[in-house]
């Protein structure tokens, strides 16, 4: 499986605290995980489909991860919160 981490993605987290950037890279790296090689998800990882291709975890109620799966290519988008992951659905 191959991923890649956009360039709207590294700016989303760019400005986040040490503690929530940390929580946010385990909880891509474990998205990997999932698609990769069928690793069961950890409890809390609200890991959801939102359209065709489109998908999000959570890390809690706030943080966000939004990712396009497309066949073997995992695209990491953005980082945000319920709001700003609907925004970006509304625009694509």
């Amino acid at each position: 499986m191959r991923y890649e981490f956009k360039k709207s993605y590294d700016r989303c987290i760019k400005d986040l605290p040490d503690k929530t950037k940390i929580e946010i890279k385990n909880l891509a790296f474990e998205v990997i995980d999932i698609f990769a090689i069928g690793k069961k998800p950890s409890k809390g990882v609200g890991l959801t489909r939102l359209r065709k291709d489109y998908w999000e975890a959570r890390t809690n109620l706030s943080e966000r991860i939004l990712f396009k799966l497309k066949g073997d290519l995992l695209q990491f988008i953005l980082v945000g919160n319920h709001n700003d992951v609907r925004r970006f659905l509304r625009h694509i």
